[in-house]
């Protein structure tokens, strides 16, 4: 893609011009107040009843998830890998099974595969940085037990010709679903289409813990009942062990505090989607913006532009006082661990990933702050 030049050079000699100038990637504090004692007040109550391990609240907090993904059940995990893993386990998955999953996501996914006894085989993505469903149809052998597609950057994958797929060759899907919470396509939201969808809650994440947390949700009650007992070391009634597994329990304090910022989910999302937007007006010809499609609702879990001398503009915009990130810099398969065992096809990925670069987009900017990352991305090509 040609990317054309802007037209003016806007007025700044050097960065000691603007030496004290920050944007972070992200930023974590609780600034509201109001917020901050809306938390305070759930943990005090967890405090009150003292039912730390699977509290009231993690049953009120399932519930919810599982009316909002539109989902029969939902599982309060310890986190997005925990989620992915024991779904795997719930599945029955075998030593030997290959899951087909994207080349270009967080180690996670592939370690969860791994970690379940199966074989993760990597296909190639669009150039919306989403899995390509015509290379997954390529990988799939006799051996193929399962379609990972991961949403990545907030983004749903093109799940229709992801179920298509899975229908025609028997095969179960699990969504990665743990940048996308809230997102959605053709009208449905993220992890209300496959046979079980994951989701990570950490503190990065649009819906956001202040710690580690993760979900799944399902529509059928034998993946959620082998859940129940998978997540509390195979064991039912809390105490008879029918099968080896781990302690991947959500805390009760962690789901107190997910409850309480549900209710400000939808204006992250809309800030989230209106410094989008401020970015499309500002950078539009400079980098390669994420494009969001007729049928998408994308939650910008991360703003992720593509452009030419990545790693230069990285360094030039940290001297500006800008972090940005690259997520990731390898892709799984390029992974120590996987580079000798894995198995899969992925060129175009391969050439993006040389290009990717994440740029501040948190709901805690400002016009300005925006205005000045679009400002020294475009000094950095002229």
């Amino acid at each position: 893609m040609k990317l054309n030049k802007p037209k003016t050079l806007d007025r700044i000699s050097s960065p000691a011009d603007e030496a004290t100038r920050k944007v972070a990637f992200l930023d974590l504090r609780i600034t509201d107040e109001r917020e901050r004692q809306e938390l305070l007040s759930a943990v005090e109550a967890v405090f009150r009843h003292g039912r730390i391990v699977l509290g009231p609240e993690v049953e009120q907090f399932e519930q919810k998830m599982a009316r909002y993904c539109g989902r029969k059940y939902a599982v309060g995990v310890n986190s997005g890998t925990d989620a992915l893993f024991l779904t795997l386990k719930s599945l029955g998955i075998n030593p030997g099974d290959e899951i087909i999953t994207t080349a270009l996501s967080w180690v996670a996914t592939a370690n969860a595969i791994a970690l379940a006894g199966a074989v993760p085989v990597f296909a190639d993505i669009r150039d919306d940085l989403n899995i390509d469903p015509a290379s997954v149809e390529r990988l799939i052998t006799p051996r193929t037990r399962a379609i990972m597609p991961v949403h990545y950057t907030g983004k749903v994958c093109a799940m229709d010709e992801i179920m298509k797929l899975a229908e025609e060759h028997r095969l179960a899907v699990v969504e990665d679903a743990s940048q996308a919470f809230g997102a959605r396509y053709k009208g449905r939201v993220a992890g209300q289409f496959g046979k079980a969808a994951c989701f990570s809650m950490n503190p990065m994440k649009v819906l956001a813990a202040c710690g580690e947390a993760g979900l799944v949700v399902t529509d059928e009650k034998e993946i959620y009942d082998r859940l129940q007992a998978l997540r509390y070391n195979g064991t039912v009634n809390k105490e008879t062990c029918v099968e080896v597994s781990l302690n991947g329990r959500i805390d009760t304090l962690q789901a107190a505090i997910l409850l309480k910022r549900f209710d400000r989910l939808d204006g992250i999302v809309s800030k989230r989607r209106e410094i989008a937007g401020w970015y499309k007006e500002l950078l539009g010809g400079v980098v390669e913006l994420p494009a969001e499609g007729k049928d998408s609702f994308d939650v910008y879990y991360t703003y992720t532009i593509q452009a030419d001398r990545r790693d230069e503009l990285k360094a030039f915009l940290e001297e500006w006082g800008i972090e940005t990130k690259i997520q990731h810099p390898y892709l799984m398969g390029q992974q120590p661990a996987y580079r000798q065992s894995s198995r899969g096809e992925y060129p175009n990925a391969l050439r993006l990933v040389k290009r990717i670069l994440c740029i501040p987009a948190h709901e805690k900017l400002e016009r300005s702050d925006v205005e000045y990352v679009a400002r020294n991305i475009r000094r950095f090509y002229q």
